[in-house]
């Protein structure tokens, strides 16, 4: 070329390569696309919750922060500011308000504590029942065994009323085994004060007398859920088992029957095979069916408003009721609000808990054995 010609053969310069094309960043453009119709679709969602779940969350809250009478507006100057006050009077500040918050936080420990348990083991069951292949007619037993939980808990309430009145089905059934019923409904003596009774102790020693929690004596705190409470547990146990045991059912007809095939033929019974193979496979929907229960149960507030509300001797109530009641009778709508707060805050602890209670394992467990591999094949090594 004329170029080497021009240089000579013993010249090492060369021309510099010409420039490559400047590339278009085409990826770039399809992802800003994307990710703007992305938020294009979601926008709607986002601004429905944003207008009807965060904004009345963030008002209820400023609410909880005053001592708004429900006359007006409360985001006016004219509101008096309560700040903390009205959260400092349901933990610190002896008095009513304390009184009652303890009382329903010590009632719905009871709640939760039977109903939970009773409606998951109760809801187990019954799927564990109708998924069996020999069972006949399993179609009728699932609509039968889920029908209560879709029939109006009002409805249900007040047949309940009916049933456990002072001459309802229920001691009528009673006295034919020659047990004179109690007064359901009437009746503030709790199970654990029975129990105790039956046995001689009619009285509270002199350390369980005084110097409990929050104002209130270990006494009252170990009282147990009263008999009115009881009747309200049955109920619910009765009509919420029945949409649990549709997401049980749902949970073990995903499991392989290979698994179970397999563990029957290593000589596992009945109880190795639900323990071991069943409910490890069923973790997920466990800890779904926990978590909904315990909020639900934080939550009960239907059911306590149509059979006794609250009464006798505050013995039936809970929190939900509690801020209701506070709110829209009282007409005190910062400390309703601020109990409602609580409230959310105990739910969302208690979730968090059950999570980490039942969280997966294997991760950790693989993690172990794959650092135990190397030294093992080093010291044979």
């Amino acid at each position: 070329m004329a170029t080497d010609v021009l240089t000579g053969p013993g010249d090492t310069r060369r021309t510099p390569p010409a420039p490559a094309p400047r590339r278009t960043r085409r990826r770039a453009g399809i992802r800003s696309r994307e990710t703007t119709a992305g938020w294009l679709f979601v926008t709607p969602v986002v601004v429905l919750l944003g207008l009807f779940m965060l904004l009345p969350i963030l008002m209820a809250l400023w609410v909880s922060l005053t001592d708004w009478n429900g006359q007006g507006s409360p985001f006016t100057g004219r509101v008096p500011l309560a700040g903390l006050d009205n959260y400092t009077d349901l933990f610190t500040r002896d008095g009513l308000a304390r009184q009652n918050f303890m009382t329903s936080i010590r009632n719905n420990l009871y709640y939760v504590g039977i109903v939970v348990p009773a409606q998951t083991v109760l809801a187990l069951l019954l799927a564990l029942v109708v998924n069996n292949r020999m069972l006949r007619g399993r179609s009728f037993f699932r609509s039968a065994f889920y029908f209560p939980s879709i029939t109006s808990s009002v409805a249900i309430s007040v047949v309940f009323l009916f049933l456990f009145a002072n001459s309802g089905a229920v001691n009528g059934i009673l006295a034919l085994f020659g047990i004179d019923g109690p007064q359901w409904f009437a009746d503030s003596r709790g199970l654990g004060h029975l129990l105790l009774g039956a046995v001689g102790v009619d009285h509270p020693p002199a350390a369980l007398a005084s110097g409990g929690p929050f104002g209130m004596s270990w006494w009252d705190w170990l009282s147990g859920p009263s008999v009115a409470m009881c009747s309200i547990i049955i109920l619910v146990v009765w009509t919420t088992s029945g949409t649990f045991m549709l997401m049980f059912l749902a949970a073990l007809q995903n499991v392989p029957v290979a698994l179970d095939e397999a563990s029957l033929l290593d000589g596992a019974n009945r109880w190795q095979r639900l323990r071991h193979v069943t409910l490890p496979m069923i973790r997920p929907t466990l800890f779904l069916v926990l978590a909904l229960g315990t909020i639900g149960s934080w939550q009960v507030f239907d059911q306590i408003y149509v059979m006794s509300q609250g009464d006798p001797a505050k013995t039936t109530l809970t929190p939900a009721y509690l801020s209701y009641r506070t709110a829209f009778r009282d007409f005190d709508y910062g400390s309703g609000a601020a109990i409602s707060f609580v409230l959310f805050l105990i739910i969302i602890l208690l979730t968090i808990a059950q999570r980490w209670l039942l969280r997966e394992r294997d991760a950790g467990s693989r993690a172990r054995r794959a650092g135990r591999g190397p030294r093992r094949t080093g010291r044979r090594s």
